[in-house]
């Protein structure tokens, strides 16, 4: 089942004064990049080429590093030039000092510059939820003054007092935000330009990484083959069944049950996997999706251009229940689930315009498949994805 985008409205797109600037810096969807034959000189060799059916089409392999991370159960990208490729071309990974994009350095760069002269964004963002939540609190004092009048004015027989309780409209806060910059004292700067000392300031080392997701990562070394992993013991890139046995075992499972665990097919890596492979095939930008209650989020050229369309919720199925009463692992989402969450969850995400699809990820039965198979990528064919759009009724915005 292929996804649709709906129709949606104008302010699902990141409109902005650089938007012709990030179609340039995005213009690549993966980190493979085509181009066209070197020189001239190959146009006779090219034309050679496609006479026979083969394309003359150079690929650009950006060959980038990173090291497995055993206890966060992820791989960083730790330089600078890989952690941008990877970002730019196909928003792969997150900065772990960022909400997204790898902008600490630039963040802290700006800061020094705006220090004393004007608030950054990451100020003026506290600010307004600052002003934001004593609007909510003096909201909730004005209807508690409103209910104690209304009370004492019944009681007494009496018309009660109007209390005024502040919209969002003509609300304005009382006080000045904390995060508000007072600007430099005047008697520091005549000294400092009385004296011609110019303090300078030591130079920032960027402490960020990229950081992949196990699926993330797979997807690029088997599918693109663009990333090598390094050892975190030895600093020797593994090879590919060395990462494909890592990736196994990654997941913690009970001491006594952990050999059994590489031979199990509801293995977390796996089932994740074959819904983000899925997806990724299908042309989305997936990602995670932890702040919206579900497995991954979907958007359709990445989150600087587009809000993401679709929410996630990855559904394990087993086509054995006997594999799902001997499994060493507790997957999420495996057991029945009950009404409440799933309204909770789909309301929650159709008040930011998404749309929620339940992906169905049929886990093969090992009396039908062999566990030798998953010394391989090649059990993942043996998978199967299904899914089920919902939408919520909200009769405010669907009368039309």
């Amino acid at each position: 089942m292929s996804l649709i985008a709906p129709s949606r409205a104008k302010g699902s797109q990141k409109f902005g004064a650089r938007r012709t600037e990030n179609h340039r810096i995005y213009a690549h969807p993966l980190p493979l990049v085509f181009l066209p034959p070197a020189s001239d000189s190959l146009f006779s060799s090219s034309r050679l080429l496609s006479l026979v059916g083969l394309s003359p089409t150079r690929v650009e392999n950006p060959r980038c590093e990173c090291v497995f991370d055993p206890a966060t159960r992820s791989v960083w990208v730790t330089n600078e030039r890989d952690s941008t490729i990877l970002w730019r071309r196909g928003f792969f990974g997150k900065g772990d000092l960022s909400r997204s994009e790898p902008s600490w350095l630039t963040r802290q760069i700006n800061a020094r510059k705006a220090a004393g002269k004007y608030m950054t964004s990451e100020e003026i963002r506290e600010k307004r939820r600052a002003e934001r939540r004593q609007f909510k609190l003096d909201r909730a004092a004005a209807i508690a003054r409103a209910a104690a009048e209304a009370e004492a004015a019944f009681a007494e027989g009496r018309e009660a007092a109007p209390v005024a309780i502040p919209s969002g409209a003509t609300w304005k806060p009382s006080v000045v935000a904390e995060t508000s910059l007072p600007a430099a004292p005047p008697m520091l700067e005549e000294e400092s330009e009385s004296e011609g000392e110019v303090e300078e300031e030591e130079p920032l080392e960027n402490v960020e990484h990229l950081q992949l997701t196990l699926q993330e990562a797979w997807f690029l070394v088997w599918n693109l083959d663009c990333l090598s992993v390094l050892d975190p013991q030895t600093n020797e890139p593994m090879t590919l069944p060395q990462i494909w046995h890592t990736l196994l075992t990654a997941h913690p499972a009970p001491p006594s049950l952990r050999a059994e665990a590489e031979q199990r097919f509801d293995n977390p890596f796996l089932v994740h996997y074959a819904a983000y492979h899925y997806y990724r095939a299908l042309g989305w930008v997936v990602k995670g999706g932890l702040k919206f209650c579900v497995d991954y989020l979907l958007y359709k050229r990445g989150p600087v251009f587009h809000h993401a369309e679709f929410a996630v919720v990855v559904i394990p199925v087993y086509e054995d229940p006997q594999d799902q009463a001997s499994s060493p692992f507790t997957l999420p989402n495996a057991e029945t689930f009950s009404w409440t969450w799933l309204s909770t969850v789909n309301r929650v995400n159709s008040q930011v315009q998404k749309t929620l699809i339940l992906t169905y990820v049929t886990i093969p039965a090992r009396s039908r498949v062999s566990p030798d198979i998953l010394s391989s990528p090649a059990c993942l064919a043996h998978y199967s994805v299904r899914e089920v759009v919902l939408r919520r009724f909200i009769p405010a915005r669907m009368r039309d």
